[in-house]
C-alpha cells in the first residue's frame, strides 16, 4: 500500500494522517496475517512501542482495525476492510494454529449470529477457533 493510499485509508475512517500512523498502517497493510505488538516493534524501527500502541488503539477506535484476542501471544491486530469510521462491517472468524502459533483470516467465513439475552447489548465479537493449519498437518 503506498503512502497515498494510507493516507486516504486513515482519512475515511476520520483520523489525522500523521507520519507515524501512516507507517504503522503501512505495516499492517504489507503482513500476511494479523500482527503482535511485539511483532509490529520488531517490523517498525522508527517508532517506540508506546506510539505504535497508542496508534493501535485510535485506530481500534476508528474501526480501522480488528484486535484479535485470545492466542497465546496476546493481541494481534489487522487492518479492516470496513469503509467506516463508526461501525466494523468486516467481522470474520480466525484460526490459530496450535502448532507453529499463526493467526489466519478466515474472511470467508462469517461470525454467526448469536442470540443474546433480553438486556444484554453486544459491542463486539471475536472468534476464535483452535487446530492445527495445513502446513503443518504435513
Amino acid at each position: 500500500m503506498d503512502e497515498d493510499s494510507c493516507v486516504k485509508l486513515l482519512e475515511e475512517h476520520h483520523i489525522k494522517p500523521t507520519a507515524n500512523r501512516i507507517v504503522v498502517v503501512k505495516a499492517l497493510a504489507t503482513s500476511m496475517q494479523p500482527q503482535s505488538l511485539a511483532e509490529l516493534e520488531r517490523k517498525i524501527c522508527t517508532i517506540d512501542k508506546s506510539n505504535i500502541f497508542r496508534a493501535l488503539n485510535l485506530f481500534r477506535e476508528h474501526h480501522l482495525i480488528h484486535a484479535i484476542e485470545g492466542n497465546s501471544d496476546g493481541t494481534r491486530y489487522e487492518l479492516c476492510h470496513s469503509h467506516s469510521h463508526e461501525h466494523d462491517d468486516d467481522q470474520h472468524p480466525h484460526f490459530y494454529c496450535e502448532q507453529c502459533q499463526q493467526t489466519y483470516c478466515l474472511d470467508y467465513a462469517e461470525v454467526p449470529d448469536v442470540k443474546l439475552p433480553e438486556g444484554f447489548v453486544a459491542t463486539s465479537s471475536n472468534l476464535m477457533i483452535k487446530g492445527i493449519c495445513p502446513h503443518c498437518k504435513k
